[in-house]
């Protein structure tokens, strides 16, 4: 499927039966199940209610809400730690709030054949599975992943037995807006023909 690049394009509303443009080749078994349903009923409810007028932090604290949660963690990257502090302070007002930051490990890169930035000092890798291993223990019920790096994330996302929301990505170089290439003409031709390896 390339939905993306369909001329095509689904509408939110219909006139007609909804429009399964696969042909029938999936179930949805899944989205039936029970346990699905909360998931896809709150995000619905919050857009039908309050349009598009919701900030992400607002969607976060209305969904964990509604779902009854009362334990939050988050996973956050060190080159964020000061916008998870602002975030943990703001959380707390409506729930136990646990975090683990990126380094807390302190897993040498030498030890995994990660090259240092610099040679002469010892540099800490980052610890997905140990951040989620320490966000299941404290038995949080929603986490958030705050900045965390490409395929840290996907690490994140496995081990957590809680459920995962991404709230911010990190991008260096975009001021963590990686959209930004979508909406600037620049960076979009800049894309449109880079190289890579």
């Amino acid at each position: 499927m390339k939905c993306a690049s369909c001329k095509m394009k689904t509408k939110n509303m219909c006139d007609k039966e909804g429009f399964d443009c696969t042909g029938g080749k999936y179930t949805l078994d899944e989205c039936l199940d029970e346990s699905n349903k909360p998931f896809h009923r709150l995000s619905g409810c919050f857009q039908a209610e309050y349009g598009n007028n919701l900030s992400r932090l607002d969607e976060v604290i209305m969904f964990a809400k509604k779902m009854g949660y009362k334990k939050i963690g988050m996973a956050f990257c060190i080159g964020l730690a000061d916008e998870a502090a602002i975030l943990e302070k703001i959380l707390s007002q409506h729930f136990e709030v646990y975090s683990a930051c990126c380094k807390i490990g302190g897993l040498k890169k030498e030890d995994y054949e990660i090259p240092k930035v610099k040679e002469d000092k010892i540099e800490i890798v980052c610890d997905p599975i140990l951040q989620a291993k320490v966000l299941n223990n404290d038995q949080t019920e929603l986490n958030l992943a705050v900045g965390l790096c490409v395929g840290h994330d996907m690490l994140f996302n496995k081990y957590s037995e809680a459920p995962v929301t991404t709230y911010a990505v990190k991008d260096r170089s975009l001021g963590h807006n990686p959209l930004a290439v979508c909406y600037s003409s620049y960076l979009r031709k800049k894309y449109m023909n880079k190289k890579y390896e």
